[in-house]
């Protein structure tokens, strides 16, 4: 024996014999009541329940919190202990007999201190020349696990663990009054629940299922007796790395169930002559970066329970929650997969997926081509969410808050402008010089809203800015719809009224445009993001902050954020950039066959960035590609990449069922402060429908007609068309000096040997 370890075995001895002074000095001051006083009277139990503290009167320690997808399934858990607790029925009876024959022989004749098992323990323990058996009671190892596992600083924990006899006292009343409180069967239970067995398990749940890889409730005598000998020394005796002395403390533990008679000398020789077999079993997923799916989403959901729901790691950690979130693992699957499918794992530019459901609000998935991991010298690994970060713009996308602040002031989506391919606003400026912006390609010199928007015309748009006077009321309908990415410098940009802001040059957050073209899709109503539906503690119960606060996991939406009309009308105009069959759309590629998909692409200056954000009823996703680190030409525009990735993602889930159909236009939104040009059949009649109409009558004008003088042609603009409220329409009336026809001449027969030229089969 080395000097070191004898040092150290005469130093138990000497806290075993301390322990036995305590356990007198404790006695007789427990009986200090019967001797004094005017009557012999026992201590009541409220006395002792008074010490207990809130710690001790938790029958249960709190488990693992896990983390469910929207299906069911584990995404991974959060925990300082690995440990989850199993009722007294959930326990094998072998097990609690080792323990109990082990560490406390006496357990069930004693009331928390024995000192008579203190006594034995010392003599043992001398003769053994070392400690072979324990001398605290099962209730005070309680106790001091309890007091431990539970402090919230050093100092509770160096208080828990202090080598006194004040703590020794203390620990002692504390274990007397558990057993006023508790049977026996919940004490050895709730022991059996904190102990700690080694290789990071606590509890008996997790122990079994770390070294033998089964449940409590199965464990039989040849693993029940190598645990029940762990609690003592669990790294000294670990059977996975120290087989050896894990099996010689298993026997002395085999001896002493032998030696009470609670196994038989047959169950002992053949149990001992067989080594330790283990089944090692891999502890539970922990953490984000151990997440079996959606490692951006569960960081992301972190942030979010702990800065919006207001909950602290701590709580997270030991609270033994579940935590119901809405990640859907095939949105999740399919979006990893589109990211890679354009852009390798690692690659220099990410592919940023975000998937939001409108109406709810939920957060169904987070993809990007890169691993949630914090290792800044592999660029496949990144540990920042791209998907709620803001770096670069999202260009053009920016221009359906420009549309939507239009349609809701009364401009129809038929209101046309002349911008040419460069055009230079009459309000905004860059700096102290004229602001001047031009197409990126050849655009009709004329548009209407819907093609200048799904045909995405910078010209158009800067100059609808320009009709409304002001940048305001595009960047406050941007915030309304959920755009929270420009909550912090949108006042920024109304007071410089920036003209550039529905080119989209703002730093974005891909969540928050998902989040804000979800509210399109919703018919107008916004739902904040939320990752999570639901919290209950180990009972089943809603999870509350530690001050009792409800834990607020409810959707936040806001109905009517933008009129219903406005995102309807919207949603038919975006259709066509999407859908098949509309000349000059941005985004064909994203089109799934068979299903209304609405959608905007988006570019930045200089191709910095790129964006498409696609949407149906059901869903709304977006994709940005762009590289965090450093500005880099993505070699492409919204229609290329992230079209392609939105398609590769989101085609498997729309063909897996039905989607439906967006709702119609609101005609009155559509048609804005336009009217339709009324017809008519005659000058006077016209120039009635006309004013009837909210339109000017211009007067008349004549035309060359062979009809006679005065007769009616029609209107400019022709009837049926929309021009603004007041605009002017004239009358043409005809002037009477048109050609009339010649007069018909004979026909001329047909030579029947002429050849056929027009291929009708006959000649000529």
């Amino acid at each position: 024996m080395s000097e070191s370890r004898a040092v150290s075995k005469v130093a138990t001895l000497v806290k075993l014999v301390a322990t036995v002074v305590v356990a007198g000095a404790l006695v007789a001051g427990m009986m200090l009541p019967f001797v004094g006083g005017s009557g012999l009277v026992a201590r009541n139990s409220a006395s002792l329940l008074d010490a207990l503290p809130v710690e001790l009167t938790d029958q249960t320690p709190n488990g693992i919190t896990t983390v469910k997808a929207a299906d069911g399934s584990i995404i991974t858990n959060f925990y300082e202990n690995n440990r989850t607790p199993v009722t007294a029925d959930q326990i094998s009876p072998i097990m609690k007999q080792a323990i109990v024959d082990i560490e406390d022989s006496r357990f069930y004749d004693h009331n928390g201190l024995d000192v008579q098992g203190t006594l034995r323990a010392l003599a043992a323990n001398i003769a053994a020349g070392g400690v072979a058996e324990g001398g605290s009671t099962l209730t005070q190892q309680l106790v001091k696990q309890t007091l431990l596992q539970t402090a919230d600083t050093p100092e509770e924990r160096e208080a828990a663990d202090e080598q006194t006899v004040g703590r020794k006292l203390r620990e002692a009343r504390l274990a007397l009054a558990l057993e006023e409180t508790y049977s026996k069967d919940e004490i050895l239970t709730r022991y059996l629940n904190i102990a700690y067995f080694g290789a990071g398990a606590y509890g008996i749940q997790a122990a079994a299922q770390r070294y033998f890889s089964v449940n409590a409730i199965d464990l039989n005598l040849a693993q029940a007796s190598v645990l029940a000998g762990l609690v003592q020394s669990p790294t000294n005796d670990d059977p996975l790395a120290n087989p050896e002395n894990a099996q010689a403390r298993r026997d002395t533990v085999l001896a002493r169930m032998n030696q009470l008679g609670h196994i038989t000398d047959q169950e002992l020789a053949d149990t001992t002559a067989q080594p330790v077999v283990t089944a090692e079993g891999q502890p539970p997923a922990r953490n984000c970066v151990g997440a079996s799916i959606g490692g951006f989403f569960c960081s992301y959901l972190l942030s979010y329970l702990t800065g919006t729901l207001n909950m602290t790691q701590q709580q997270i950690d030991n609270g033994g929650y579940t935590i119901q979130t809405t990640l859907r693992p095939d949105m999740q699957a399919t979006g990893d997969q589109a990211v890679l499918n354009t852009l390798p794992m690692g690659d220099s530019l990410a592919g940023i997926y975000t998937a939001v459901q409108p109406g709810t609000g939920h957060v169904l998935a987070m993809s990007v081509n890169r691993q949630f991991c914090s290792d800044a010298a592999n660029p496949a690994c990144e540990s920042v969410v791209l998907n709620t970060a803001a770096s670069q713009g999202s260009g053009s996308t920016y221009k359906v808050f420009t549309a939507a602040a239009a349609l809701e002031q009364g401009y129809s989506q038929y209101y046309t402008l002349t911008t040419g391919n460069t055009y230079t606003s009459r309000i905004y400026k860059n700096g102290g010089k004229p602001y001047t912006v031009s197409n990126a390609g050849n655009y009709p010199a004329t548009l209407d809203m819907v093609k200048a928007l799904y045909m995405s015309s910078n010209t158009y748009f800067l100059g609808l800015e320009d009709a409304l006077g002001s940048v305001e009321a595009p960047v406050r309908i941007a915030q309304r719809m959920g755009l929270s990415s420009i909550d912090g410098i949108a006042d920024q940009i109304v007071a410089e009224n920036r003209g550039s802001f529905t080119l989209g040059p703002e730093a974005t957050s891909p969540l928050a445009l998902t989040s804000a073209y979800s509210t399109l899709a919703a018919s107008g109503t916004q739902c904040d993001p939320t990752p999570v539906t639901a919290i209950t503690d180990r009972n089943g119960q809603p999870a509350t902050l530690p001050d009792g606060t409800p834990i607020n996991t409810g959707d936040s939406c806001n109905a009517e954020a933008i009129p219903a009309g406005v995102a309807n009308t919207l949603n038919q105009i975006l259709r066509k950039d999407v859908e098949p069959g509309n000349s000059g759309q941005t985004a064909g590629r994203a089109y799934v066959s068979g299903h209304q998909i609405a959608g905007k692409t988006g570019t930045t200056q200089s191709n910095w960035s790129a964006a498409f954000v696609g949407y149906t009823p059901e869903y709304t996703a977006s994709v940005m590609v762009l590289n965090p680190k450093e500005n880099q030409d993505i070699g492409g525009f919204g229609g290329g990449k992230p079209a392609t990735i939105w398609r590769d993602a989101m085609a498997p889930i729309l063909e897996a069922g039905p989607t439906a159909e967006f709702p119609p236009a609101d005609d009155t939104i559509a048609n804005g402060n336009t009217r339709q040009v009324p017809s008519c059949g005659s000058p006077s009649e016209c120039q009635s429908a006309i004013t009837g109409a909210g339109l000017r009558y211009a007067g008349q004008t004549d035309v060359d007609s062979d009809q006679p003088a005065g007769t009616l042609v029609g209107t400019n603009p022709p009837a049926g068309s929309r021009v603004q409220q007041g605009g002017s329409v004239s009358v043409q009336v005809s002037n009477g000096s048109g050609f009339s026809a010649p007069p018909a001449q004979p026909a001329t027969p047909a030579d029947p040997n002429a050849p056929d030229t027009n291929g009708d089969g006959q000649p000529g």
